[in-house]
C-alpha cells in the first residue's frame, strides 16, 4: 500500500510539469477518499526532478520586466508559473519530509489542499503563456524558493516560518501593485488570473501561521520570538516593507511577526 511519503516522492521525481499537475490532482483526490498511510519511510530527494529547460540563473542575473509591453508581461507571467511550480513541490516536501513529528491529520490536509492549489495555479499561468505565444520554459528563472526548502529540510519550524510566512506572505505585499499593471497595460486576463492567485495565497499563508503556532505550542516556545530568531538565523535578508496589512490581517499573520521586536 502506497503512503503519503511515497506520493511525496512520486510527485518531487517526475520532471514533466504538467505531469506533476496530474499526479497532485490524483493524490489529493485518493487521500481525501481513501484510507492512505501518513507514516513512511521513502526518502525524498534534495532537489526535485526538473526538465532542463528553463535555466536557472541566482535571482541577480534575472532581467528587470517592463509590464506595459507585452514582452515584459510575458516574462512576468513566466516567472509566477516558475514560483507556483516551486510551490507545488514545497507543499509536498513539507507533506513528505517532516512525518516523524507525529503531526495531525489535519496538517497532511492542510497542506495536500495547498499543493492543489499551486497545482492549479501553475496550470492557469502554463495555458496563459501558450495563449500570448510562449511556454513555460522558454524564459530563465531563478531558484530562490527552492534554496529556502533545502535551508529549512532540517525543521518543520524553520520550513514553516520562511516558506509561508516570509515568502509567501512577500508575494501577498507585492501582487497588488503587479495587478493594477496588468490591468492598466489592458492584460485583463492575466490580470484576473493574479487576482485569484493572490485571493487563494492568503490562506495559505494562514496555514503555515496556524502550523508554526502550532508546533511553537507543542515545544514550549514563543511563536513571536522564535519566529523572529529563525528568520534572523537562516533568512537571506531582512523583512521589507511596504507590507500588505490588509492580506496579512486575513491570514492572522499579525504585526508582530513581521514588524521588529522591540
Amino acid at each position: 500500500m502506497k503512503t503519503l511519503v511515497d506520493f511525496a516522492y512520486t510527485v518531487l521525481t517526475e520532471p514533466n510539469p504538467a505531469t506533476k499537475v496530474s499526479l497532485t490532482r490524483e493524490f489529493t483526490n485518493l487521500w481525501k477518499t481513501s484510507s492512505i498511510s501518513k507514516i513512511g519511510n521513502t526518502l525524498l530527494p534534495d532537489h526535485p526532478a526538473r526538465k532542463t529547460k528553463p535555466e536557472l540563473r541566482p535571482h541577480y542575473e534575472m532581467p528587470k520586466r517592463n509590464l506595459q509591453n507585452k514582452a515584459g508581461r510575458v516574462a512576468f507571467i513566466h516567472a509566477i508559473a516558475h514560483i507556483e511550480l516551486n510551490a507545488i513541490n514545497l507543499a509536498w516536501d513539507t507533506v513528505g519530509r517532516f512525518y516523524s513529528e507525529n503531526l495531525p491529520k489535519d496538517f497532511y490536509s492542510d497542506w495536500l489542499d495547498v499543493a492543489l492549489d499551486e497545482a492549479e495555479h501553475f496550470d492557469l499561468l502554463s495555458k496563459r503563456l501558450l495563449e500570448l505565444g510562449s511556454f513555460y520554459g522558454n524564459y530563465p528563472a531563478h531558484n530562490g524558493l527552492w534554496e529556502a526548502a533545502i535551508n529549512t529540510s532540517d525543521d518543520i519550524a524553520a520550513r514553516l516560518a520562511l516558506v509561508p510566512m516570509v515568502l509567501e506572505a512577500r508575494g501577498l505585499d507585492t501582487t497588488p501593485k503587479a495587478i493594477k499593471k496588468l490591468y492598466d497595460s489592458g492584460d485583463n486576463k492575466s490580470a484576473m488570473i493574479l487576482e485569484k492567485i493572490a485571493l487563494e495565497e492568503i490562506p495559505h499563508v494562514a496555514t503555515g501561521v496556524r502550523w508554526f503556532e502550532y508546533i511553537c505550542d507543542k515545544r514550549a516556545i514563543n511563536p513571536i520570538t522564535e519566529f523572529h530568531r529563525l528568520v534572523a538565523e537562516r533568512f537571506k535578508g531582512k523583512l521589507k516593507p511596504p507590507f500588505n496589512k490588509v492580506a496579512r490581517d486575513k491570514a492572522h499573520l499579525s504585526p508582530a511577526y513581521y514588524l521588529p521586536l522591540s
